[in-house]
């Protein structure tokens, strides 16, 4: 009985962890984030409809905004190398956790997130910081949701910048049979390891593994995806989330992809098709999550006077990869200097 009882003891440990703040709502503790691998920036923190939001804000506050927006299953981490780029040259950055990433509060459950959701909370938060005269970064579903905040608010934004990304639209019966497509296909292939998941390669198991998968291992997708060796730097991707509970935003986060693709039609109608400012579109040619896709020709199609380079030599996270590179790359756009693309082997 002794023996069973440590047992127990010793399994329901990290569960006893757990920092409920409030029914359904998880918070990481602050002593997880506490000495993480080229991370020494100040939290800030906005409380938006009951749930804390946590940012980054560095550089002078005079300064015009550059917002970084992260994206699945990362949090402002993945801009650490960055942001010292941006900040010498005077920007001042901005760059906050979605809600179920990083230091903002966590829902436990995957029904309780929607793409919706992660749109309101981030306008609320550039509304509340007051942004103007913006430049937005965002990659993966950075760009997802970046992009409609931009489209909300595209008065507050004087340029845009997008790597790895997209905004899947569609309208009428053909959204609806997208969406339905998409989900169904991950329920067809369920479950799926991680090993099966990298052997496919397809879009629909990555959907499964994250969605239908127990525990979601955010350490192999970050070693894998960012082409990460340090282990200290795979800590620190993993530190938001001290066991499952914690998961429920990233393991949803690719579920909702085709969940507004209605919306996001409206957003390239109303905003996208007349862009007046600068855009830059600057892809990877070794990402697996966007390589199969014709996202970066939408975007030269559908906005004005679209600017592309290429980044070559690099997969998924380009922020991990080359982060000064990329961050060098966006203060020259912002300066209005030329651009081009580069390799990850090579200086600029």
């Amino acid at each position: 009985m002794i023996r069973l009882l440590v047992t127990l003891l010793f399994v329901l440990a990290p569960l006893v962890k757990a920092d409920e703040v409030a029914p359904g709502v998880f918070r990481t503790p602050d002593s997880d984030f506490e000495n993480l691998s080229g991370y020494p920036f100040q939290p800030n923190y906005l409380q938006i409809n009951g749930l804390r939001v946590h940012y980054l804000d560095e550089g002078p506050r005079d300064g015009d905004p550059i917002f970084l927006l992260h994206g699945e299953p990362t949090w402002s981490y993945l801009f650490r190398t960055m942001i010292p780029v941006l900040t010498a040259a005077g920007h001042r950055v901005i760059a906050p956790d979605m809600i179920g990433f990083g230091r903002s509060d966590k829902l436990a459950a995957k029904d309780d997130y929607s793409y919706q959701l992660h749109i309101d909370t981030m306008v609320e938060l550039v509304r509340r910081l007051n942004l103007q005269k913006a430049t937005f970064f965002g990659q993966d579903w950075g760009g997802l949701v970046g992009l409609r905040v931009v489209s909300a608010e595209p008065e507050r934004f004087a340029r845009v910048v997008i790597s790895n990304t997209g905004l899947p639209a569609a309208t009428g019966f053909r959204a609806y049979a997208m969406e339905t497509g998409f989900k169904f296909l991950a329920w067809w292939v369920k479950p799926v390891s991680f090993e099966e998941l990298v052997e496919a390669g397809e879009f629909q198991y990555w959907v499964a593994y994250s969605y239908y998968g127990d525990d979601l291992d955010v350490g192999h997708v970050m070693k894998y995806l960012g082409d990460i060796q340090d282990p200290e730097v795979v800590k620190a991707y993993e530190a938001p989330y001290p066991d499952v509970r914690y998961k429920a935003g990233a393991q949803v986060f690719p579920y909702l992809i085709p969940t507004q693709l209605r919306e996001n039609e409206e957003a390239w109608q109303d905003v996208y098709e007349k862009w007046n400012k600068p855009f830059l579109v600057a892809f990877t040619d070794s990402d697996p999550v966007t390589s199969r896709t014709d996202f970066a020709q939408q975007f030269v199609d559908r906005v004005p006077g679209v600017t592309q380079v290429m980044i070559k030599g690099v997969g998924h996270f380009v922020q991990e990869e080359v982060g000064p590179e990329l961050a060098a790359l966006i203060n020259d756009f912002i300066a209005g200097r030329p651009v081009s693309g580069f390799s990850a082997a090579s200086e600029r």
